[in-house]
């Protein structure tokens, strides 16, 4: 019952659309319709609102990493399916019909939950690519491969099946991304595309 519990809790945070609630609050409209039609930061941006996207990425990070560390509280073991579940929450919310984001900024809130090193290596891609190339999704992607990777490296093997499961699904999400970066027309973060 632990595990459904962490992985329940863990999806119910992260299903919660903090980009959707904050630009309906606004007034900035149905960030679905703008866009990409992604309820991430980075489509809220796209919205013009700086302040909204930031703390967008903050809470989507936070609330999978709030997920992650009540479980280790309440159900030892357990976290990295609570990490699972915040990113299927985030990514499939039932609230919207299962369409959510694509997991990047959720993905570092369960990195620094799972061990901080290696949310620290996820910050340090994530920010650093982004700003060399400004290109959101390349740097998000990375990212997400680094995780893992990380973990083996860091001595955190435990966590390497679901940091590669989550990375899995980020890059699927990003399928449309991967193709335009590839044909050189992936826009990059502060473009009207």
């Amino acid at each position: 019952m632990d595990s459904f519990y962490s992985l329940a809790l863990g999806y119910a945070l992260g299903s919660i659309p903090f980009g959707l609630i904050l630009t309906s609050l606004s007034g900035a409209g149905d960030l679905r319709s703008i866009g990409s039609g992604n309820i991430g930061a980075t489509n809220v941006l796209r919205t013009g609102r700086k302040g909204i996207a930031a703390a967008t990425l903050l809470l989507d990070l936070a609330k999978a990493l709030a997920a992650v560390l009540i479980a280790r509280h309440f159900w030892p073991g357990h976290e990295a399916l609570a990490a699972l579940g915040a990113i299927l929450g985030h990514c499939f919310p039932v609230w919207l019909k299962f369409k959510g984001g694509k997991g990047v900024a959720s993905m570092m809130g369960v990195s620094l939950a799972l061990a901080w090193p290696i949310g620290l290596a996820y910050a340090v891609t994530w920010l650093g690519l982004l700003a060399i190339t400004r290109i959101s999704s390349l740097a998000g992607m990375t990212a997400a491969v680094v995780a893992p990777i990380a973990a083996w490296w860091l001595g955190h093997a435990d966590y390497v099946p679901v940091l590669a499961a989550i990375a899995v699904l980020v890059l699927v999400l990003h399928r449309a991304n991967i193709q335009r970066l590839l044909a050189g027309t992936e826009p990059k973060v502060g473009s009207k595309a």
